[in-house]
């Protein structure tokens, strides 16, 4: 294809929000907050203020895991940061995240609150705290560590570039959607032959890897990212299929998709989460409207 004329960039760069499509009330080329507003606070040592994106179901999802082995000190509040409302450019949001992205932790069980941002940070934590989900053996956490760090690079071309070219942005761009859906298969392929001879990504073991990769790779195939299934030729890729089913039956990974979720169906929404009975008595469509 051609290079296109009809833009060409100006010597220096100048921010116009006319150019921002549907996210431009909330994008800009600077950080710090825009307002006054502090965080609220909860009764459980974990404080998490997250939306449910797939960077914060990485988050819930690793907490119900954690509560599910036992681990009594996993308990959290999951305050809800509506990113459309500009809620993570609140002043407390940016002081426990400066880079305003959700999700962002506050750990209160120690003597001085310690903040933990960017969802694989939160998770590694999480492991290493708690010593779950990540491999003692040097060898094999290597490899676990390995396919966060992957998954975390990746996520801007499969989020902010295919995903935000494909299905967000104000006008269809064949060069920008072709160059991010090659990389995205990419992607895919390089995890579907990983997973042809690994029952999970990190080996035999279930671990923050799958934790992390399941809610962007597993919700592209089951089509539950950017309605692009069939434009991916997600059923070709068997071994992330099959992996993605296997991770969708975890009971703690239901639960965990269900927090801070706001949209789809109201049954399988939690805006907030602050006690385990809350998914029994507390979704969104057991609550009034006055709630």
């Amino acid at each position: 294809m051609p290079p296109s004329s009809e833009y060409e960039p100006p010597k220096v760069w100048t921010w116009s929000k006319e150019n921002g499509g549907q996210f431009a009330s909330i994008n800009r080329p600077v950080s710090g907050p825009t307002h006054d507003k502090p965080l609220p606070v909860g009764k459980h040592p974990l404080q998490l203020y997250s939306q449910g994106t797939p960077n914060g179901v990485k988050v819930t999802v690793m907490l119900e895991e954690l509560l599910a082995r036992g681990h009594r000190g996993a308990e959290y509040d999951a305050w809800l940061i509506r990113i459309n409302n500009s809620d993570q450019f609140g002043s407390g949001f940016v002081d426990i995240n400066p880079n305003s992205k959700i999700p962002a932790l506050v750990d209160r069980s120690g003597p001085a609150p310690v903040r933990v941002f960017e969802s694989g940070a939160i998770v590694l934590y999480l492991a290493e705290k708690f010593g779950e989900f990540l491999p003692k053996d040097p060898a094999k956490r290597a490899e676990c560590v390995s396919w966060l760090f992957w998954q975390m690079g990746s996520a801007p071309y499969v989020g902010g570039g295919f995903g935000h070219f494909y299905a967000y942005a104000p006008s269809k761009m064949e060069y920008a959607i072709d160059r991010f859906t090659m990389e995205t298969k990419r992607l895919l392929d390089v995890l579907d032959k990983r997973l042809a001879d690994n029952e999970y990504v990190a080996g035999s073991e279930y671990t923050i890897a799958d934790i992390a990769i399941w809610p962007w790779y597993g919700g592209l195939v089951k089509n539950r990212l950017y309605d692009a299934a069939e434009f991916l030729s997600a059923s070709d890729y068997q071994h992330v299929q099959r992996w993605a089913d296997a991770i969708d039956k975890r009971p703690a990974v239901q639960r965990g998709r269900m927090v801070n979720r706001i949209s789809g169906d109201p049954s399988t929404q939690l805006h907030e989460r602050h006690d385990a009975s809350d998914f029994e008595t507390r979704t969104q469509d057991k609550l009034s409207p006055q709630t």
